[in-house]
């Protein structure tokens, strides 16, 4: 099993929080970006190297037996059992077992003693489900004092209580984290675009029950005659070339309703399914959507989490969600490359990308704090939804009033997948952490660097690297970089550096300067401001108001030495 880098980096930055801190990681990749190998290798580690035995939770019967399937091909020579009473098998004594939640949370004694506890789609843990997973784990911990926790995610965080990871949760640092215009960029996912339904219903009419609209007013809104038959009509408009249109309804009725249009009035193929469908007929369906014979799917509430369809290359959403987890999910659908696919068409009816932000940079709004301001904006011509920063619509050239475009800079997405341009925007810093970093596949000699990361958001974070170990300009660099923060003398080495950060001994900027644009690996950082310094006067963020820093964000393959 060859790993990608970025899955290396996963697995490496999970053995060294392991070693360095006392509490439980959490690893942040995209959907469709391979979190399973990088869980096959710690799996394979753990029993081979250190001949320890490892727990895979999940809390659904199908995760289960997709993470159980997709590990019995990555590792097959590990030993592995299954522990779930919906799938009938209570297989104990194996060095990996995969087992569900329900069926193991009063068990952790009969299972014997496990070293690692790895936790799947952790996000998906519902806030009643957090008992069954602390018992388990603390009676776990009774039989192993020593078991530590890791969880994997692409979304860590729950519309109603923010961030999974917290001091108090079993899950309580990101020790990884890789982006969607990371992937993007590498190749490794699909570039997106979206556009923004014509026809709209009114959300300010919804209510809202446990986080979320009332199930039953979103589809009496989008089940009208008037908003399906134009929602209808442009999805077969914009799929015109397009192989696979995977369309999320906001019901039962709403779905097949959806469905009679486009057979009746348009003469295509379109399939439904929702949890009722017989077992039978649902994997008949997926089967011919995913073969290419079946060009157009409605679901409700189904293909969502792990659904893997890597021909869909259009997204259309029915529906509007105030959860971003379920935003995502419902895009990541259309994430994965697939051979002659140029891209993933998102067509947005339930106005969820102007809600929640491009799907690269997802705002994720703490308890407790305002909605604050739209970080996208539609096209009033093109109905394009793009990053709300920009004066000129990238997607048909409308220029939008100066008034406007002053409104939104402040809130500019870096929202590669919808935007072409270059933007520049100041983000408050809600934390810094310090680390020392190696180039891969460097020589043990070669000189090292501090890497240095900046959260800007529940799960965004944006690095930059400090080259105190070299000479000449990146050096010279560093001395300035280090002078501005501390009065202590300017250290020799990487490792000096952090152990002087860590220790409290750095002023940490209050917020950074952001250049992003589409194409570009990474995100630069262009400028600090600290607490000490106004902000600027206007929104928006120009270069010159901070500290120009374009030459200190160095990506591992930029670092020449």
């Amino acid at each position: 099993m060859i790993l990608r880098p970025y899955q290396r980096e996963a697995v490496d930055a999970v053995y060294r929080h392991l070693r360095d801190h006392d509490d439980n990681p959490c690893v942040v990749i995209p959907t469709g970006g391979g979190k399973t190998p990088v869980m096959a290798t710690i799996c394979r580690d753990a029993v081979q190297q250190w001949n320890g035995r490892v727990l895979v939770l999940a809390h659904v019967k199908e995760l289960l037996e997709q993470t159980a399937g997709m590990l019995s091909r990555l590792a097959p020579d590990l030993p592995m059992g299954i522990y779930s009473a919906g799938l009938r098998r209570r297989d104990t004594g194996y060095a990996v077992t995969v087992a569900g939640i329900q069926s193991v949370w009063k068990r952790a004694c009969d299972l014997d003693a496990f070293d690692l506890v790895i936790i799947d789609e952790a996000h998906m843990i519902p806030p009643e489900g957090d008992g069954m997973y602390r018992q388990f784990l603390a009676e776990a911990k009774v039989v192993n004092p020593h078991v530590r926790t890791i969880g994997f995610t692409a979304t860590p965080y729950r519309m109603s209580s923010g961030s999974i990871c917290t001091p108090d949760h079993f899950l309580n640092a990101v020790c990884y984290e890789i982006g969607i215009r990371e992937l993007i960029v590498q190749g490794y996912l699909c570039p997106l675009r979206t556009k923004a339904g014509s026809e709209k219903g009114d959300w300010s009419s919804l209510h809202i029950r446990g986080g979320e609209y009332v199930a039953g007013e979103v589809e009496a809104m989008m089940d009208t005659d008037r908003l399906v038959r134009s929602a209808c009509a442009e999805i077969i408009e914009h799929t015109k070339g397009r192989r696979a249109c995977l369309i999320f309804a906001s019901g039962i009725q709403h779905g097949l309703h959806v469905q009679r249009v486009l057979q009746g009035d348009h003469g295509v193929r379109c399939g439904f399914i929702c949890g009722d469908t017989p077992t039978a007929e649902r994997d008949t369906t997926i089967r011919e959507f995913r073969e290419g014979r079946l060009p157009y799917l409605a679901n409700v509430n189904v293909l969502t989490m792990g659904f893997d369809a890597p021909n869909v290359d259009c997204i259309a959403m029915l529906r509007p969600t105030l959860s971003p987890g379920l935003y995502y999910q419902m895009v990541g659908r259309g994430f994965r490359p697939h051979p002659g696919k140029a891209d993933c068409l998102v067509l947005d009816f339930g106005g969820n990308v102007l809600r929640h932000g491009p799907v690269d940079a997802i705002r994720i709004t703490e308890p407790g704090a305002g909605d604050g301001e739209a970080p996208a904006k539609e096209c009033p011509d093109c109905h394009a939804v793009i990053a709300a920063g920009y004066a000129v619509c990238p997607e048909c050239g409308h220029e939008f009033p100066e008034r406007q475009v002053r409104q939104h800079e402040a809130k500019a997405s870096n929202a590669a997948i919808l935007s072409p341009q270059a933007i520049t925007n100041e983000y408050p810093v809600r934390e810094v952490s310090y680390s020392v970093h190696t180039k891969r596949d460097a020589p043990p000699d070669a000189p090292k660097t501090m890497r240095v990361q900046y959260r800007i958001g529940w799960s965004i974070w944006r690095s930059e690297w400090i080259c105190f170990e070299h000479t000449g300009w990146p050096r010279a660099k560093a001395e300035s970089w280090w002078r501005r923060r501390t009065d202590q003398p300017v250290p020799d080495t990487a490792a000096d550096a952090v152990a002087v950060a860590s220790a409290g001994n750095l002023a940490e900027p209050v917020a950074i300067t952001i250049k992003c644009a589409a194409g570009e690996k990474y995100d630069q950082i262009v400028g600090y401001r600290f607490a000490d310094e106004p902000p600027p006067d206007a929104p928006f963020a120009p270069e010159s108001a901070a500290e120009p820093a374009d030459d200190l964000d160095l990506d591992e393959e930029a670092v020449p030495f």
